[in-house]
């Protein structure tokens, strides 16, 4: 069937004029014809990305643009995932909490005092209702008691600027998936390890955050502070030798973590897609480079392990 493979680029037509209702029927014919497409490939790992500064979004300069432009090419081998959940430390909530949008999701600009031309971007990717259910399902019988739906939130920057390098066609459905900043790692891991069945369906999870986020000591140097490179190259041991447990724990086991991480939003994102990768991986360090001096771009695959027969 084509409509499987329907994609617009963000800057047609399509998504330059007020379209809203065309766009909104061909979203439900993809959902009806996808039932008679091809059955999904399991998605075999999830990621964590390092997002860094907004401005990621335009900054030509930075090293993580060119490795966000190639993931999918390096990472799934061009395999196109049924649908993407994407775990993001810039959105905030005291229980769990999934967006279900109808139709394409807003584009959220929060970020201020960037220039003008970033306040323009657009990442209208189709919702997915459907998958915010399953989120909510595999949640609630994992022991998560209470789990929201919102039917008005789009995507904030720490979803559609990576997503934007890395889906620039827009054509995937999107889900978020908010953290709870009064919980702690391990919680975030168990998050995790309850939406790991949502790979068996080909939903693409990717947390969202930073390896290192204490904008107070960002700076125009491009000497990397000593605190931030001895707390990265911690969670990347850390990480690399399957040491989930002592990761869980970062607040107490690594070094400087309350200077990295003077609130945990950032890093919580990391714990979900360890979590949903399953006890026992080892991590792999897909992509490294630091800007402004303590900002660490360290991304990271996570392979889900062999299951037996």
């Amino acid at each position: 069937m084509g409509i499987c493979k329907t994609s617009y680029p963000i800057n047609s037509p399509l998504y330059e004029e007020d379209l809203d209702s065309k766009l909104n029927i061909e979203i439900e014919e993809i959902r009806v014809l996808n039932m008679s497409c091809p059955a999904i490939s399991p998605v075999k790992e999830t990621f964590f990305i390092s997002h860094g500064s907004p401005t990621l979004s335009i900054d030509e300069s930075l090293p993580a643009r060119n490795f966000l432009k190639s993931f999918k090419q390096k990472f799934l081998m061009n395999q196109k995932p049924n649908s993407i959940l994407v775990i993001s430390a810039h959105w905030e909530t005291s229980e769990p909490t999934v967006n279900s949008i109808r139709g394409r999701n807003d584009t959220i600009h929060d970020f201020y005092g960037f220039p003008k031309s970033m306040y323009q971007l657009k990442y209208p990717a189709p919702g997915s209702p459907e998958l915010a259910k399953r989120v909510k399902d595999v949640l609630m019988a994992s022991g998560f008691p209470i789990v929201h739906e919102d039917k008005k939130r789009g995507l904030d920057h720490g979803a559609w600027v990576p997503l934007m390098l890395m889906y620039p066609e827009a054509d995937i459905p999107v889900c978020q998936l908010s953290v709870q900043p009064n919980r702690d790692g391990t919680y975030h891991y168990n998050l995790g390890k309850a939406l790991a069945s949502l790979k068996d369906e080909g939903v693409l999870i990717i947390g969202s955050g930073s390896a290192t986020h204490n904008l107070r000591a960002l700076g125009p140097s491009k000497n990397v502070s000593s605190w931030a490179l001895e707390f990265d190259n911690w969670l990347k041991d850390a990480l690399l030798s399957g040491r989930h447990q002592d990761v869980n724990n970062y607040d107490m086991k690594a070094p400087h973590a309350k200077v990295a991480h003077p609130w945990p939003e950032h890093i919580y994102p990391l714990h979900v897609a360890l979590g949903a990768a399953g006890e026992g991986v080892n991590g792999e360090l897909i992509h490294h480079s630091w800007d402004l001096g303590a900002l660490s771009y360290a991304s990271y695959r996570f392979p889900s392990l062999n299951r037996s027969s």
